[in-house]
């Protein structure tokens, strides 16, 4: 039996090694196709979009002909952001979006996310139907039903535009001094060109892509470039993004780091007061601090906690008719201005607060002391199951034991990395780490 090709947010891999070859990438877009174009007639589209990795070139040119190969017109958007592919596919009435990105993840990884004609990522039930076609035999369109191809040169600019209407009319932010981080990646030509439309100083980096430095020592996953920035220029903020632009982490004018959490934690108390949050309910995952749930409770909110991952937080959402939502790690879900995740968005709304309030990002940044949490994660070989091990399961349980009342423990396999993230909670920072110490060597000893 062929392993499972969707993981939590779409297909991915590294590079040329399976899944990420051209060959499954080309059967992946026929296959999608094929799906979408169920009732065989022509005039059916699908946009394309990709971050600035090298295997983008590879795996778009294959998609391209996987699609086209059974009837369907192909738009290429070129290096936009995620949430842009999600915009486009509804603007520009696609029956199918596609994004080419491995996130975070270094060059060397890249993946396929798909999203359905609404502009949200497909449901388990469409992903399954395309599994199935993949596997099975692929029926090609006739000759003359051959899709066809073309690229979408303003497709940056339209995101642009949009991204400005999601303010206040006349909402401007001259007077601030912004450093903006784009992790060399999707975003490092329309985040600038947004915040410099918008009135702001910017002051850019991580904007200069080769192909291979994507997410490298710069982004969200490592925003001390951005904060070294911001102490040395003076800046009002800093903007850190990841590789497709999907999440967002703020620097104050400090240099302090400001997480997903302590976003979200600002965004549903300025919501709840304007009377637009609905029904006070704020969407995060299991690995959110146990402070925001605690700073949410202080004033009448409540937090709705989800697995891990913006997909299972942009489900729930839907599912309660909610319209805030969000991961720790800077993923901020708004389903009034977007269907996923959306940093840049994220990150106009935080200079709307600091223009509406006039109060420094330092101000606005911390709405809560976390309570202490430690993440570590570990590595593993294919084909091994760690969390299966009975020694493994014995340290775990005592762990809980220990921590019963006094924190939380949460360990899960990472749904796109070969990894085992082990998460603890406690006010005892000795005894957090000493537990999360344990299990991360038990594990090392029997993997």
């Amino acid at each position: 039996m062929a392993p499972k090709l969707f993981g939590t947010d779409g297909v991915r891999g590294t590079a040329n090694s399976y899944p990420m070859t051209a060959e499954m990438a080309l059967r992946l877009g026929a296959a999608a196709g094929r799906h979408f174009r169920r009732d065989g007639s022509s005039g059916h589209r699908v946009v394309i979009g990709k971050d600035t990795r090298l295997s983008g070139y590879m795996l778009e040119t294959a998609l391209t002909a996987g699609l086209t190969s059974t009837g369907m017109n192909v738009l290429l958007l070129g290096p936009v952001p995620t949430p842009a592919v999600g915009f486009l596919t509804r603007s520009m009435r696609a029956d199918l979006g596609i994004m080419i990105s491995a996130s975070h993840n270094a060059h060397q990884d890249n993946g396929i996310k798909f999203f359905g004609p609404d502009g949200f990522k497909l449901s388990d039930a469409d992903e399954a139907a395309i599994e199935d076609i993949v596997a099975g035999e692929i029926v090609a369109a006739q000759p003359a039903n051959i899709g066809r191809a073309r690229r979408i040169d303003d497709a940056g600019g339209r995101y642009v535009e949009y991204a400005k209407t999601t303010l206040p009319r006349g909402r401007e932010f001259g007077g601030l001094k912004v450093v903006l981080d784009c992790a060399n990646g999707a975003a490092h030509r329309v985040a600038p060109q947004l915040l410099w439309e918008l009135g702001a100083e910017v002051i850019p980096i991580g904007v200069s892509p080769n192909g291979t430095n994507i997410n490298l020592q710069c982004g969200s996953t490592w925003p001390r470039a951005c904060a070294a920035k911001v102490l040395e220029t003076g800046a009002d903020l800093g903007i850190t993004l990841d590789g497709d632009a999907d999440r967002v982490i703020l620097i104050d004018e400090r240099g302090q780091i400001a997480d997903g959490d302590q976003i979200m934690a600002l965004f549903a108390r300025r919501w709840a007061e304007a009377q637009i949050l609905r029904d006070g309910v704020l969407v995060a995952t299991v690995m959110s601090n146990l402070g925001l749930e605690r700073f949410l409770e202080g004033h009448d909110l409540r937090l709705e906690r989800t697995p891990v991952g913006d997909r299972h937080v942009v489900e729930r959402m839907r599912q309660g008719g909610w319209n805030l939502g969000g991961e720790q790690s800077g993923h901020i879900v708004m389903t009034d201005y977007a269907t996923t995740g959306d940093g840049l968005l994220a990150a106009l709304q935080f200079l709307a607060a600091m223009v509406e309030t006039d109060r420094p990002a330092s101000s606005l940044a911390r709405c809560f002391e976390p309570v202490p949490q430690v993440l570590r994660n570990l590595r593993y070989a294919p084909g091994v199951d760690l969390l299966s091990r009975q020694e493994v399961q014995k340290v775990i349980e005592d762990a809980k034991t220990r921590l019963a009342g006094r924190g939380r423990l949460l360990i899960r396999k990472s749904g796109t990395e070969p990894l085992v993230r082990v998460m603890a909670e406690c006010e005892d920072e000795g005894l957090m780490t000493e537990i999360v110490d344990g299990i991360i060597a038990e594990m090392e000893a029997v993997a």
